[in-house]
């Protein structure tokens, strides 16, 4: 068992990464919480798996558990879904000093982090994901948060866990391809800070990227927990270098808006990190290199290297004009100088359709030289 501690102004706490399984949810819950009463909350998929080891587990820590379902997949993600929360929550008479657990993946926890954030103006929230995924990324950091017609996320509030309780042992019932759309945000931490997570999914042999080395997933949700730690302790509000972690997620929120759920998050932060790094290559801010280094790594993992032919950029320029990044006309993106080192600038929004143009991975490296040759000398 390890821990990582998320600092930050108004408090601090701690991510816990147990090897085994959710016996020591309860334990880990009793550090955290004067209350004797938590609810928690899970989807069929997951509860069917999960939720009596939880349930057990945190009553033998004392504690009295209520359960509430909530529907599962990213077409659940809404405002109808939170609402609906809301008022269970409610006929449950929680108090504001009752946690609120998350049992499950990426959407789950989002939608109970924002029931969390806003039924009586806030009450304790604690992240137990189980997927890749959720593990990696979505769990840590306080954001929550529903879709809108408009797009992704455009609904929400920043909510701070009480507490993140990692089971790895949970990725043994997670389907395969499920682990590899999860490793699309390590890839991404590999690339814009950390140069051992890269190089551990560089690795000769299957191992991580076929979900097999499950000492070495551990170690990259570790790292990745330890990197997102580090941003968000520093910038809590994204204001500022929690922008990186943003790396790939201007066109690929773009991408997951038009696709409507085709497409698996993973794979559309995927398409975003080719387009946007090629993008960067080609305004002469990152170095040409980095583009093969990408793709070889991207193609291992089995991600598409293209959007498919029936969707119009158009379609993509219109889900990315409601990017909640954009501040007036400008927009904060990241930029990889080298991997496992990248800074944040500001450009001006108009680049964004740009960007998704380099969808069109079809380009050779050439023409990228090319153009950054000629950024350069302008």
């Amino acid at each position: 068992m390890s821990e990582v501690l998320v600092e930050l102004p108004g408090g601090t706490y701690p991510v816990v990464i147990d090897g085994g399984g959710l016996e020591g949810l309860g334990q880990a819950v009793v550090r955290v919480t004067a209350s004797r009463r938590v609810v928690l909350v899970t989807n069929p998929v997951v509860g069917a798996l999960y939720s009596a080891s939880a349930r057990a587990s945190l009553a033998q820590a004392g504690f009295t558990v209520v359960e509430i379902e909530v529907p599962d997949g990213e077409v659940h993600k809404t405002v109808e879904t939170w609402s609906r929360l809301v008022h269970a929550l409610l006929d449950a008479k929680i108090s504001r000093s009752t946690p609120v657990i998350a049992l499950g993946g990426g959407v789950t926890g989002d939608i109970v982090g924002f029931a969390a954030a806003t039924v009586l103006r806030g009450v304790p929230l604690i992240q137990v994901p189980t997927t890749l995924l959720a593990m990696v990324d979505s769990a840590v950091g306080g954001k929550t948060g529903v879709n809108a017609a408009h797009g992704k996320n455009l609904v929400g509030a920043f909510h701070q866990p009480l507490l993140v309780f990692v089971a790895l042992a949970t990725l043994r019932t997670l389907p395969l391809v499920e682990v590899r759309a999860g490793l699309a945000e390590v890839v991404k931490h590999g690339m814009i800070g950390d140069s051992t997570i890269w190089d551990l999914l560089e690795a000769p042999g299957p191992g991580i990227l076929d979900g097999t080395d499950r000492e070495g997933l551990a170690i990259c949700v570790a790292r990745s927990a330890l990197l997102k730690a580090r941003v968000v302790s520093e910038d809590e509000r994204e204001t500022g270098i929690r922008s990186l972690l943003n790396f790939g997620h201007t066109v690929g929120h773009a991408v997951e808006a038009v696709m409507r759920g085709q497409l698996r998050h993973g794979e559309c932060v995927a398409l975003g990190m080719r387009a946007e790094l090629r993008h960067a290559v080609a305004c002469a801010r990152s170095p040409v290199e980095l583009v093969a280094a990408m793709d070889d790594l991207l193609a291992r993992l089995g991600f598409p290297v293209s959007v498919p032919r029936s969707v119009k950029y158009s379609h993509l320029d219109a889900a990315a004009a409601h990017d909640k990044k954009r501040i007036h006309a400008t927009i904060r993106v990241p930029v990889v100088d080298r991997i496992g080192s990248s800074r944040c600038i500001v450009v001006d929004a108009r680049e964004v359709p740009e960007m998704i143009r380099h969808l069109d991975v079809a380009a050779p490296l050439e023409r990228l030289k090319n153009a950054a040759t000629t950024s350069e000398t302008k």
